[in-house]
């Protein structure tokens, strides 16, 4: 759960004024799930969001050596020994020294948190879950890796030499990337239609393209297209013209894969149809 997401009052609970009742809250409510003497299997309560005075004050019987929830109407809950609790934060700037003397602290370095891991997390899951659109597709992801990512050094070249609209982690980008592959293959995937390695690689560069360099400004993604993407040797690109790059400022932001020719096609706005019969109200 986000504890931001919700009130002090949602989390915890409170005592209507007018019926005299309390209403349990809903952190207080997976308190008492997870710590149920019936409970034979370790339970885990993930708050996962910024940690501050507001909410965790609250918590500070559970996080001593107590471990008991105290809520506003007297209720005591104590902690199971197969209860876990973990607080998954961004920092600890708003946090008191009280919570913070309270937990553990495991920091871990976006450095040491690489995203090599997610491709392959993501082609085994296609892979157990039979999604694939070819059984070779394993290997066109890694050998996709290498040609358009590891060799060119993508990810350093843009963090050094390339300005974001917004800040977006490597994670992120190489998260929307796989989510947005995924969603490009299932057309394919929901026909049983396999494709081949070239049709794979259009859909990867297109994915690749917008999932790294979709927060860029147009000059920046002219850059992109001419210093990343071109001269990478043998890229599945659009074919653009010096002249139209120049004066149109086109790049492969202005392109699509067509699902039917399997081929690059120059992105149109549909033509639109006026209805035969059209109420102005």
């Amino acid at each position: 759960m986000n504890p931001k997401s919700i009130t002090g009052q949602q989390m915890y609970g409170v005592m209507n004024n007018v019926t005299s009742e309390w209403v349990p809250g809903i952190y207080s409510e997976i308190w008492k799930r997870c710590n149920d003497k019936k409970n034979k299997h370790i339970s885990w309560i993930n708050c996962d969001g910024p940690v501050d005075a507001i909410w965790i004050e609250n918590l500070n019987t559970v996080l001593d050596d107590n471990k008991i929830l105290t809520l506003a109407n007297a209720e005591r809950i104590p902690m199971s020994d197969s209860c876990k609790m973990t607080f998954e934060v961004e920092n600890l700037d708003n946090a008191s020294p009280a919570t913070v003397s309270r937990c553990g602290i495991i920091y871990v370095s976006p450095t040491d948190l690489s995203w090599e891991p997610l491709f392959e997390t993501w082609s085994k899951d296609r892979q157990q879950s039979k999604t694939q659109v070819s059984s070779e597709e394993s290997e066109w992801v890694t050998q996709m890796i290498t040609k358009y990512i590891d060799k060119p050094n993508t990810v350093n070249q843009l963090a050094r030499n390339y300005n974001y609209m917004m800040p977006a982690p490597v994670i992120i980008r190489v998260t929307q990337m796989l989510s947005l592959l995924e969603a490009v293959l299932l057309p394919h995937q929901q026909r049983n239609e396999p494709i081949d390695k070239k049709v794979f690689e259009l859909y990867f560069v297109y994915c690749l393209s917008w999932a790294f360099a979709g927060l860029f400004e147009i000059d920046d993604r002219q850059k992109f297209q001419r210093e990343i993407l071109e001269k990478v040797q043998g890229a599945t690109l659009p074919q653009i013209s010096a002249q139209r790059a120049a004066n149109e400022k086109e790049t492969i932001f202005d392109y699509c894969v067509n699902y039917e020719t399997k081929s690059w096609k120059l992105w149109e706005v549909p033509e639109w149809q006026a209805p035969k019969r059209l109420i102005f109200s």
